[in-house]
Formats: structure tokens, C-alpha cells, sequence
């Protein structure tokens, strides 16, 4: 028997002195390096009496170190449960409970708030900062640099991620070695990463995008990243000529193009740059192909599924789309109320299937039921429609659909008018309760730099282009719009903020 994640992501780069991370400092950790200090936070692990298949809830800023933790969980058969480094220690309590952890790995600063919960619930703690420091390392230094690889199936857990908890209590979901494995090959080769590529790397490393996408293609690949512990403009520009492909949201390449140092020239050693985890503008598509000659390969995924679609490499990457399903996974759009498919063209609940479809909630039979069917497809909530060319368009989330008087109204089809007006730079439509309507359409603006939004203007373009029953009932001008950790728009927010709109005087 084997252990095929760590084999495959971290095995395999036994003995090689080639570089893998490289750090902002400087400094390089070559693959050889990284696997010794993977070992030895492994065999830390091993000795606080965890054994295969528990979880290790992971709250910790991002680092080479936080990095080998991941591999050291692989390599001992632990299941990996990395938190969002902005939670609460009321919001961490519930997950390291729900989990049932039996060790918990939180910045020295955390310690405190969290060490009355770890012994509440009976797990371990140990601490992690961000320069490598911490009890964990201090036990690390004394442990062997080699560790005999647990055994597991490639159908064993090797992760809980938990979902953004938007409509109540976040779900653990429980991805096996295969569901990891199976997209990150599938990924390498779509995207063409081989061992020559450096990967510019800014993203967190709690979440699908920057753990599970771009380090995991990275390893499968043999190649390098240049590991950044957040996303910072002189520091991306710096290290742009020394990297070949990049991955980001979209906040990273409005980032970028604001910077007038962002040119053809700075970017002639890149290959490839990915956008995920939230809708691309067409704008800014646009605009970077305008400057750099680049066209952003924008792709698909979800917490439950890692990648589901993506942008081809070769052939047409089309704005406002998330591309063609993945090889090896099954795409269909269908009607939320029964079921069955739609016909090609026509709004649905994108339902999917494959070796990277997660295994199911933990702990939660009835919503595992509800949302991963028998015949193995999930129902992953997004609404989306397919073109005559295979090509997927999300259009929303199931719970964003308006439903006003009676008629479905799709926020997606309102905020392309409206990010299209004048002197608008973004838009999110949302959906707040109306006496007479249940529903009525609020549209929420932001302006663009220096410009101010004509909202009669802006309703009249409205009032010209759709039916009656999908004018925003009222436009209001904020700032920016509320968004996660990952630049996805938070509607529930600002369904939060005006519910009470129209409410009765």
C-alpha cells in the first residue's frame, strides 16, 4: 500500500536540490528542504498521539512552514482543516468542535482566546507565526528530517473545507485523497505546467484557490513559486519578470492595471494568468489584453468540487464565461424544481460530476442527501446557462434569484446593463422583501474613479433595455461592495443592509 497524495504531490520530489519556493526575502527552499522540515513537523504531529484520519484544524498565517504542515498531515494520514486567518475565535470554536479536532495549530497570537476551546474539546495546541517561530517549530527543530509515509487509500479523507456559511452553520466538506489528486493532475495538464514553470504565488493558502489549485498543480508539476504572504502591488511588479504564470482574483489585475509600471514589457517571461473565486469583468478583460497582449484564462470551482470548468489554453477564452467542463468531469445545467435538464441555452442549477466531486458533508446526512444526488452528480447552487458552444456562463447563486410578482428575475442579466452605464465601475443586484411585489430589484453601484453615476440616466438605459418586471426599483451609490477574503461579492450582506428599504412606514 501507499499514501498517493503524498506520493504524487510530495514523494516523488525526494532528493532534489531544484528551487520551490522562492521568498520574498531571497531566499530559496529547494524541494530536499521542504520535505525535511515536512518530516519533522510530521513526526511533532505523530508524537501528540494523533493518529490517521484526525482532523487538524489549522489557523495559521501563511508561510513555507504553514505549507509543510499541510504535507506533514498528508504524510501522517491526517485530515487537513485550514481556517480562514480572519475568524473569530467564536466562529473557530464551531469548527474545531463540529470537526471533532485533535489539534489545533493557531498563530501565537490566537493563543490565548484559544487554548480555554482546545481544552474544552480535548485537542491539542500548538502555535505557528508567521516568520516560522512558535511551539510547533520549536519541536520540529529537535525531530528527525525523514518519516516513514502512513498508508492510505486514495478514497481516505485529506481535508475538510468548510463552506462560507452564507445561510447558516458552515458545512465541513470532506474531500478525499483522489478528489485533491484527481484535479491537480487534471489541472497541470490542462493549464500546460511543467517543471520549468514559477508560479508568482499571493494567495492564502486556507482556502481551494491557493492551496489546493495552485500549490497542488505547482508539486504535481515538479516546478517552483515564488511564495508571497499576501498580495502587495511593488512586490508583485518586482517579482512579475522572474515568474512564468500567475494566479489570482480578480482585485489582483484591477490591481495591476491601476499601476501604470504594469506593462507588455514587465510581463514578456509570463505564460499564463488564471482568475477564480469570483467573476472577471469584461472590462478588465479587455483592458489587460489592451496593455499586456494576454487574454485571463478565467475558470470555475467550488469548495465541494475544487475546479469544474475552466478556459482552454489553446483555442477561444471568452469573457463573461468560465469556459468548458474539465476532462473527466460532467457538466449539466437543470431545473431546480424537478430536476431534469433544461435545453441548451436556457437558465439552470449547474449540476456536476466526477472524481472531484467531494464525498459529502460531515456530520450532516440530511444536507449530503439534499445536495449530492445518488448517481453521484452535485447540485452546486450556481445558476448557469451553456452557448451553443459548450462554453459555461454562471449567472448567479440559486439563493440570489429574484423572484418579483411571480417572475425569476436573474440578478447576472442587470448587472451587465448596469456595469456597462456611465461612470460605473461595478454593480451587485440583489433581491429585498416588497409588500406587494414579496420581492422587489435593488441595484447597488460603485462608482468609477473620479466620475459620479447619473442614476436617471442609468434607469432610463434600464427602462430602454428590459422588461419592466427587472428595473431596479431603487439604485443606491456606495463606496465598494462587501466581499469575503476572496473577492466574492457578499449579497447576503447587502440584502442585510436594505431588507428594510421598503418596509412600511
Amino acid at each position: 500500500m501507499a499514501n498517493p497524495l503524498y506520493d504524487r504531490l510530495f514523494g516523488r520530489h525526494a532528493g532534489k536540490d531544484t528551487p520551490f519556493l522562492h521568498l520574498g526575502d531571497g531566499t530559496t527552499v529547494t524541494h530536499a528542504d521542504f520535505l525535511a522540515l515536512a518530516a519533522s513537523i510530521a513526526h511533532c504531529l505523530s508524537d501528540a498521539g494523533l493518529s490517521p484520519g484526525d482532523r487538524v484544524a489549522v489557523q495559521v498565517e501563511k508561510s513555507p512552514q504553514a505549507l509543510a504542515l499541510y504535507a506533514a498531515s498528508v504524510q501522517t494520514g491526517l485530515v487537513f482543516l485550514p481556517l480562514n486567518t480572519a475568524y473569530t475565535v467564536s466562529e473557530l470554536t464551531y469548527f474545531i468542535e463540529n470537526s471533532g479536532a485533535r489539534m489545533v495549530v493557531c498563530d501565537g497570537s490566537g493563543e490565548e482566546g484559544l487554548r480555554p476551546v482546545a481544552e474544552r474539546l480535548g485537542a491539542g495546541l500548538l502555535t505557528l507565526n508567521a516568520d516560522g517561530s512558535g511551539t510547533l517549530n520549536e519541536r520540529a527543530k529537535n525531530a528527525a528530517s525523514a518519516f516513514k509515509t502512513v498508508d492510505r487509500d486514495a478514497s481516505d479523507l485529506a481535508a475538510f473545507l468548510y463552506t462560507s456559511g452564507t445561510t447558516g452553520r458552515s458545512k465541513g466538506a470532506m474531500l478525499t485523497q483522489s478528489n485533491l489528486l484527481s484535479n491537480a493532475e487534471t489541472l497541470a495538464e490542462h493549464w500546460r505546467f511543467t517543471a520549468d514553470d514559477v508560479l508568482l504565488h499571493a494567495l492564502p493558502i486556507f482556502h481551494t484557490h491557493g492551496l489546493f489549485v495552485a500549490s497542488n498543480v505547482t508539486l504535481v508539476a515538479g516546478g517552483s513559486m515564488i511564495f508571497l504572504p499576501k498580495f502587495d502591488l511593488d512586490t508583485m511588479i518586482q517579482m512579475m519578470p522572474r515568474a512564468t504564470a500567475m494566479m489570482g482574483v480578480p482585485t489582483f489585475y484591477t490591481r495591476l492595471l491601476d499601476d501604470p509600471r504594469f506593462t507588455g514589457t514587465l510581463v514578456k517571461e509570463m505564460r499564463l494568468f488564471i482568475s477564480g473565486s469570483a467573476p472577471l469583468l469584461a472590462e478588465t478583460h479587455t483592458r489587460f489584453e489592451e496593455r499586456t497582449g494576454h487574454r485571463i484564462l478565467e475558470r470555475y470551482g467550488m469548495t465541494e468540487t475544487n475546479m469544474n470548468t475552466s478556459n482552454p489554453y489553446d483555442g477561444e477564452r471568452k469573457a463573461g464565461t468560465v469556459g468548458l467542463a474539465l476532462p473527466g468531469v460532467e457538466l449539466k445545467i437543470t431545473d431546480p424544481e424537478t430536476g431534469k435538464d433544461v435545453p441548451q441555452g436556457d437558465v439552470g442549477v449547474i449540476e456536476v460530476r466526477g472524481p472531484n466531486v467531494f464525498k459529502g458533508y460531515w456530520q450532516m446526512p440530511e444536507k449530503t442527501a439534499a445536495e449530492l444526488r445518488k448517481n453521484g452528480f452535485f447540485i452546486t447552487g450556481d445558476l448557469g446557462r451553456i452557448d451553443a458552444d459548450g462554453y459555461v456562463q454562471i449567472v448567479g447563486r440559486d439563493k440570489d434569484l429574484i423572484i418579483s410578482g411571480g417572475y425569476n428575475i436573474y440578478p447576472k442579466e442587470i448587472e451587465l446593463l448596469l456595469d456597462d452605464q456611465p461612470g460605473v465601475l461595478e454593480s451587485a443586484v440583489i433581491g429585498v422583501p416588497h409588500g406587494d411585489f414579496g420581492e422587489t430589484v435593488v441595484g447597488v453601484l460603485v462608482a468609477a474613479p473620479d466620475e459620479t453615476p447619473d442614476l436617471e440616466r442609468i434607469a432610463e438605459a434600464v427602462g430602454g433595455s428590459l422588461a419592466r418586471f427587472k428595473h431596479p426599483r431603487k439604485l443606491m451609490v456606495v463606496d465598494e461592495l462587501p466581499r469575503n477574503t476572496m473577492g466574492k461579492v457578499q449579497k447576503n450582506s447587502l440584502r442585510d443592509r436594505y431588507r428594510d428599504l421598503f418596509a412600511p412606514a
